[in-house]
């Protein structure tokens, strides 16, 4: 399912398992019914397989949905969600959770994200995204560390139209002092962070390490949220051995939760602005 739609995707099998559920039948009964291998449904119901639209109708009927119009539309997601997104043209260099990632980014209503360590991707310059890149854990080439800086950059696309989502970043004060890609990379990525700020539907805040103990020094972490009420928010969180995502409302609690009191301690937009002109200024003063 390399490179297809995950919000329509998570939408269908949502809405197919609550069908299957309401007319009392086990995964392995519609398996049987249908003539399908007995762990068809399995995978259908855990994103592990993207049904086709036929798979969806067949289902529907067993399912004994009459509404024409809601099969329609449910064969309308099937269809959405197996469309290919532009990222797919770089499956060769990108994990396939960060291929999940950028699908919510295209469809989130509001993402959320903080970092402790480096700027949020959404929000790196070329060329402090490239020093990142080719100063990272993996042993990339040049073309591999070009492909993935012309993703990083296509991502921030997202920002562009007028149904943007909005975006709220919170940074520990330790990012804006690690010079990544030496001092002119990094004073450009300040005044970057400094326009972005004034940006509508942006808000950046800074945690001072006055703050001291904090949330987020349990690592980095990115919060998607979507307005449509049948879709649930996504967590999303790196490390080097690889990414996960969370998507149980539980789970999910403890980072928006974690999220808000992130903000309540951290510096207002208007005094993050001022650190960063200040931290500009250090640099340019060495």
């Amino acid at each position: 399912m390399s490179g297809q739609n995950p919000v329509r995707r998570r939408q269908l099998i949502s809405e197919l398992k609550r069908l299957r559920e309401a007319s009392g039948l086990t995964q392995e009964e519609v398996a049987n019914h249908l003539d399908w291998h007995h762990t068809k449904v399995f995978r259908i119901e855990t994103g592990r397989t993207a049904p086709h639209p036929t798979d969806v109708r067949v289902m529907c009927e067993l399912y004994g949905l009459k509404d024409t119009d809601q099969v329609a539309a449910l064969l309308q997601l099937a269809k959405d969600s197996r469309k290919r997104g532009w990222w797919y043209s770089y499956r060769d260099v990108l994990p396939s959770r960060y291929e999940f990632l950028i699908g919510l980014e295209q469809e989130a209503d509001a993402i959320h994200t903080f970092e402790l360590a480096v700027v949020p991707g959404l929000l790196q310059t070329e060329n402090y995204a490239r020093a990142l890149i080719a100063g990272g854990p993996l042993e990339l080439d040049h073309d591999e560390v070009q492909r993935r800086l012309e993703v990083r950059m296509t991502r921030q696309k997202v920002l562009n139209g007028p149904d943007r989502p909005q975006l709220w970043a919170i940074l520990d004060e330790a990012v804006i002092h690690r010079v990544i890609g030496g001092a002119q990379v990094m004073k450009a990525q300040l005044e970057y962070l400094i326009t972005a700020s004034e940006a509508g539907k942006t808000t950046i805040q800074i945690v001072p390490y006055t703050v001291g103990a904090h949330p987020g020094t349990a690592g980095s972490f990115i919060v998607l949220g979507f307005s449509d009420p049948g879709e649930t928010d996504v967590v999303y969180t790196e490390t080097i051995g690889g990414s996960l995502s969370v998507d149980k409302p539980e789970e999910v609690r403890h980072y928006t939760t974690a999220f808000d009191h992130l903000r309540a301690v951290a510096l207002s937009p208007a005094d993050t602005q001022a650190m960063l002109i200040a931290a500009q200024k250090a640099l340019t003063d060495r």
